[in-house]
């Protein structure tokens, strides 16, 4: 918890942002990926790990974020933030386009870590969500499931939903066994999650 604490206590900036497969970075840190739904909490997520309100953007509409956008943490990690797959508010042409990125990023980032896979609290696994936790499966990338926006939700309704995603991930090989409930509005799990990431870096 206290290497977590410290290693985001550090300066986070925002490295570099790609479109396509050629403008990705060179892959030099080990990087931290953040999938999930249009609108799970993706970039809020990202903003609360880092105690920075504006580093990613955030927006109501789904489909805002439709590049990969790496932020360099302290040298040591890059938190990258994949557009959201789903329901967006673009062109589908652009919408395949960062769709078909995001598989060639996942299938041939050798530095990359982890896939953090965001799930809302509120709804739990969807059919797109097992599309890509089998693609990751699939190409032995490993990922972690987090539950976000746990506030919105009673207790009871978090550990059904909770307890859905673990027995999903029974049958998943390239699983993470921990599952991490999150709020980006009030912290919880923040410094939880804070911690595995950190346990990932060089």
């Amino acid at each position: 918890m206290e290497r977590g604490r410290l290693l985001f206590a550090r300066s986070c900036e925002f490295a570099a942002g790609a479109a396509t497969e050629d403008a990705l970075p060179q892959p030099i840190l080990p990087e931290i990926a953040f999938a999930g739904r249009s609108n799970v909490g993706k970039s809020s997520l990202v903003n609360a790990l880092v105690g920075h309100k504006r580093l990613a953007r955030v927006s109501l509409t789904p489909g805002r974020t439709q590049q990969l956008n790496f932020f360099n943490l302290a040298g040591t990690l890059m938190l990258v933030d994949l557009p959201g797959y789903g329901h967006a508010a673009a062109a589908k042409r652009k919408i395949r386009s960062w769709t078909d990125l995001i598989h060639a990023y996942l299938r041939g980032r050798p530095n990359l870590r982890r896939v953090v896979v965001l799930v809302d609290s509120r709804h739990g696994l969807k059919p797109n969500d097992h599309a890509l936790m089998a693609e990751l499966d699939d190409v032995a990338v490993s990922y972690q499931i987090v539950l976000t926006k746990a506030d919105k939700v009673g207790d009871a309704s978090v550990k059904a939903v909770f307890a859905s995603v673990q027995a999903a991930l029974a049958k998943r090989p390239a699983a993470h066994p921990e599952i991490a409930v999150t709020s980006a509005e009030t912290g919880a799990g923040i410094p939880e999650l804070r911690a595995a990431i950190a346990a990932l870096a060089r």
